[in-house]
């Protein structure tokens, strides 16, 4: 199994998750908050076309995450996979040729190989979820948008083989940076997004026996730096140093991870 960010941030997130050999693969996209031209070229970046793909699983209907998933379906032709909730908040009507699939926070889907597991997750969306996504053999975390760790949280992301874990702002950047202060709220309250320390207060409660790769994701432009992220977490990582914590850039996305 292998992963790759077309771009994290509250511009858009998209995750492509990648299984099976050569000559049978099997490619879902976590969220597509891109339109069609954007994703199509973040795609062809890691060489792919939206022809490649044969799922999207949404965390909720934030546009960041929802805004071109539906397009996308339908240019692809293939399902999206969505909480009810999601789909009552975030979309008004579903165009003809998309295929609805619902699914259900700890209830897996069984898709070609991949088990793909809605976790559920404390967040201001009306039934939002995140993702853990295992082959068989490894384990991925997909982590970007939450408030507060819960224990059921540590539950399912322990022992893990690779975590994209969202590390948004610095409390102190965030503290002292323009946004009105209801929205400084909203982002450092239970319901809104993990801060640097947050983020590392959770990794360090996790099972890390297995964690080979760390990836920063949903970094805020205004309220955070990478070398910030990267400190935070290496801290929090059993024996590692900043430069072991990758980031997942808002403009370029990342390259491939190994899983």
């Amino acid at each position: 199994m292998r992963f790759a960010s077309l771009g994290s941030g509250s511009e858009g997130n998209a995750l492509v998750v990648e299984s099976g050999g050569p000559a049978l693969p099997i490619r879902v996209l976590i969220d597509c908050g891109f339109g069609p031209v954007r994703a199509r070229q973040r795609l062809e970046r890691l060489g792919l076309a939206p022809r490649d793909l044969h799922a999207i699983f949404v965390t909720h209907e934030h546009g960041d995450h929802l805004g071109g998933a539906v397009r996308l379906a339908k240019t692809a032709g293939i399902p999206l996979h969505i909480t009810r909730g999601t789909l009552a908040a975030g979309l008004r009507e579903i165009p003809d040729g998309v295929t609805l699939r619902f699914i259900e926070a700890d209830r897996p889907v069984e898709l070609e190989g991949l088990r793909i597991e809605p976790v559920p997750v404390p967040h201001d969306a009306r039934e939002p979820v995140q993702f853990v996504v295992d082959d068989g053999a490894r384990r991925l975390g997909v982590l970007t948008d939450l408030g507060q760790s819960t224990p059921h949280l540590v539950r399912r992301l322990s022992r893990l083989d690779a975590l994209l874990l969202e590390c948004n702002h610095d409390p102190r950047l965030l503290h002292e940076g323009p946004y009105p202060w209801a929205l400084k709220q909203r982002i450092a309250g239970p319901w809104g997004h993990l801060g640097n320390d947050a983020a590392a207060a959770l990794l360090a409660d996790l099972d890390q026996s297995r964690l080979r790769t760390l990836v920063a994701a949903h970094l805020s432009r205004s309220n955070n730096r990478p070398e910030l992220a990267r400190a935070a977490l290496a801290a929090a990582w059993a024996g590692a140093r900043p430069d072991d914590v990758q980031v997942a850039d808002q403009d370029r996305g990342t390259g491939w991870f190994a899983v």
